[in-house]
């Protein structure tokens, strides 16, 4: 097929190398034209455009955007394209992680011109150029077997790792879940490599502990596999922060789980310890230390004590 990648980070140009390599032809866009040149010069099948006039220009008819770009700006690209000229027919695929909701909205909105939308998770990272994409498609069912060349060859095979999972918002949403459950495995993992790590008496290797559960283990996974490389490299893991971030989802996942009634404590709680995280001085733990004082006069450490002393 012939398809435009609109974004070209890390996952959008890497998925455009899978798709050449797979037999198809890509135009790449990106707000940086100069990256879309760099991305061309690696492969014949690969045409750079410079604006969106050209990119849908460049397109056979109906044409197909797949785009890869963060969230906040999917509404003013959307925006974007319709100005320069999406038509009836036309199909577009968001493969980044919007809000399930936005999904149903967009493709609504779009519906009333006849043009295709197609919310599609996308997990992988950097490795899927080499592993390939699970992808969860949500949408019309026509506009998905139009796609379905594409969608194999991003996926790890054809027949495996892709799916069109429901209607317009289902493939966001199913996403959603996914990136909230692996909150909670990456929670469960770190507690329990920091009991390891903290263990009197015991000097447990964890780095070694992390290759013995990759051959056998009911908890072996590609995230023990990247704990495991991870430590090999560096056991204290001393150049890194324990400052986590949140993409959005997490967050997305909870509120669901608020808006369903549905009890959810793993997936809340591996939120709440991203927000922890970030707190180098909690105000919170000052107010469990001033209530402890008061009602049992146990001793505080004060603000200045250094690592390891006790007040």
């Amino acid at each position: 097929m012939q398809l435009a990648m609109l974004g070209l980070g890390k996952m959008g140009a890497n998925m455009t190398r899978r798709l050449v390599n797979g037999g198809h032809e890509v135009i790449a866009c990106d707000i940086d034209p100069d990256v879309a040149t760099a991305l061309a010069a690696e492969h014949e099948a690969i045409t750079a455009a410079a604006t969106l006039d050209a990119m849908l220009a460049a397109l056979p008819a109906p044409r197909v955007i797949w785009l890869m770009a963060p969230h906040q700006v999917v509404d003013d690209t959307l925006d974007k394209l319709l100005a320069a000229g999406l038509q009836a027919g036309d199909i577009l695929i968001d493969g980044g992680n919007s809000n399930y909701k936005q999904s149903q909205q967009r493709a609504r909105r779009l519906r009333q011109q006849a043009i295709h939308w197609l919310d599609c998770g996308t997990s992988g990272g950097v490795w899927g150029l080499q592993n390939g994409y699970s992808l969860m498609i949500g949408g019309d069912g026509e506009a998905v077997a139009h796609i379905t060349p594409v969608l194999q060859t991003l996926a790890p095979s054809p027949d495996s790792g892709w799916g069109h999972v429901g209607p317009s918002g289902a493939g966001h949403y199913v996403k959603m879940i996914h990136n909230g459950i692996e909150y909670g495995m990456m929670q469960a993992f770190a507690e329990g490599f920091e009991l390891m790590q903290n263990k009197p008496g015991m000097d447990l290797d964890t780095a070694a502990i992390a290759r013995i559960w990759q051959q056998g283990s009911v908890v072996r996974s590609w995230l023990l596999d990247l704990i495991a490389d991870a430590l090999a490299r560096d056991a204290g893991l001393s150049q890194l922060s324990d400052y986590v971030e949140d993409s959005g989802e997490g967050r997305w996942t909870v509120i669901d789980a608020v808006e369903q009634g549905i009890p959810a404590p793993v997936l809340s709680l591996a939120l709440q310890m991203r927000f922890r995280s970030r707190q180098p001085d909690s105000y919170a733990g000052k107010v469990l230390n001033a209530m402890r004082a008061g009602f049992g006069g146990h001793p505080i450490r004060p603000a200045d004590a250094g690592e390891g002393e006790d007040a």
